[in-house]
């Protein structure tokens, strides 16, 4: 028989109760009863609304950038809708809507040379820049708006254009509208790694689409009478100009509130220098309010940002090599498949970078670095070798040493300061691995 009264609480992940269930004292049949208590209907109807747009578990579930992230996105979102329709209307302008001479089958040719050159060009893009999308992430998140926009500015251009560039202008507009869907669609894979918290980056990703179709709804039904209105090349560019304004402002802003946990070239020089420089271990939130969103690739900058020189991750060996090349067998007989290397020069770097899984040299001209990356390579080694670059750059005395106990002694403090550490941001390109 339960002599002790027995309650039992569910709550959601968020920490909500749902359902109390409390037991009664058993009868004599030993059978006793559960009451079922429900928690009092506290939520209005607006945030009932909400439910279906945020994630399950919001706020605890996601990172605290998301919010004002998902705001911007969402304005922009909205006016990019707008201009969408103003684009389209010119379009179908240029291809001959209203005009009884307009031929069916041209149109039908251009759609198909609009949809291979943009699925050509998807492909090549994806090939050279696929590695960069996750760690310039916030980059190519706005590059993705930037060619979108040029993409309704040339559509909108095109009823003036000569029919002859007219197919041309539609093409390359197509280009770029492609170009914008894969960065777009891989920056945006990347920002929702980043804040889901529990994991629940699918059901992240559901609930961003269902934001953007409401988004899409609304900014097509306001497009709609707003095009009704604007009918004049003055009042269309005057719109045109306002709403793109709008839409590169508020994705400006969107990506500019999110701070990112990982050290990609740009943040891991940053942190480098209020290490060295102010001895303080800088949060992810400080970075992102000093890193610029569109950053030179492989630079080197000093403290006063100045660019000190440039640095390349993951390359070759075989550039390294020939940059000990002696000056007397500069002008020597050789091949492709050969190479003319200083013994000195080169035993003296393999020496250096014996014990670590890397080797950083410098090449000819000034400031000129290049991380060659060694088989079990691990994250943290490659920071170590960006900070060994950027050390070298000052002049430091035995930058390699430096950049070594500079990680060491920081290291559990940037972890504590919520930076990963553990996956690799420094790679933008598609590296190789050496085994000597």
């Amino acid at each position: 028989m339960a002599k002790e009264r027995l309650e039992i609480a569910e709550s959601d992940e968020a920490g909500n109760i749902i359902t109390t269930y409390i037991s009664s004292p058993s009868d004599q049949a030993g059978v006793s009863r559960i009451d079922l208590i429900l928690p009092k209907d506290t939520k209005s109807l607006w945030q009932t609304t909400l439910d279906c747009f945020l994630p399950v578990g919001y706020p605890q579930s996601v990172t605290d950038d998301y919010l004002e992230y998902q705001i911007y996105d969402s304005l922009q979102a909205f006016s990019s809708s707008i201009v969408s329709i103003l684009s389209s209307r010119a379009v179908l302008s240029t291809v001959g809507v209203g005009d009884a001479e307009a031929s069916p089958t041209a149109a039908l040719m251009l759609s198909i040379l609009q949809d291979c050159a943009g699925r050509i060009a998807t492909i090549l893009f994806a090939h050279r820049f696929g590695t960069a999308f996750e760690p310039e992430c916030k980059m190519y998140r706005l590059l993705a708006d930037v060619l979108n926009d040029t993409s309704f500015v040339l559509n909108c251009l095109t009823p003036v254009f000569p029919k002859s560039i007219q197919f041309v202008a539609l093409s390359f507009s197509s280009v770029l509208r492609s170009l914008c869907g894969v960065a777009a669609g891989s920056a945006k894979a990347s920002l929702s790694a980043h804040f889901a918290k529990w994991g629940n980056l699918a059901e992240l990703n559901a609930k961003d689409s269902s934001q953007e179709t409401v988004i899409s709804l609304v900014g097509m039904m306001f497009g709609s009478l707003v095009v009704s209105y604007i009918v004049t090349p003055i009042a269309t560019w005057t719109a045109l100009v306002l709403l793109l304004s709008v839409h590169l402002e508020t994705n400006r802003r969107a990506v500019r509130a999110v701070k990112m946990r990982t050290l990609n070239r740009q943040r891991a020089t940053l942190v480098y220098h209020q290490l060295t420089k102010h001895e303080r271990i800088p949060t992810p939130f400080e970075i992102s309010r000093q890193e610029r969103i569109f950053e030179y690739d492989g630079v080197l900058r000093s403290a006063d940002d100045k660019i000190m020189g440039h640095c390349h991750v993951g390359g070759s060996i075989k550039r390294l090599l020939s940059s000990t090349t002696p000056k007397s067998a500069e002008h020597a007989p050789s091949s492709k498949l050969s190479l003319r290397v200083d013994n000195v020069v080169l035993n003296d770097l393999l020496q250096r970078t014996q014990g670590r899984k890397y080797i950083l040299g410098r090449l000819p001209g000034r400031h000129q670095y290049e991380i060659i990356l060694k088989e079990g390579v691990k994250p943290e080694d490659i920071l170590e070798a960006w900070w060994q670059a950027l050390a070298s750059a000052e002049g430091i005395d035995k930058p390699d040493a430096f950049a070594q106990q500079l990680l060491q002694k920081h290291r559990d403090a940037l972890v504590a300061a919520c930076w990963d550490l553990d996956i690799g941001a420094l790679e933008t390109r598609p590296s190789v691995r050496v085994r000597i």
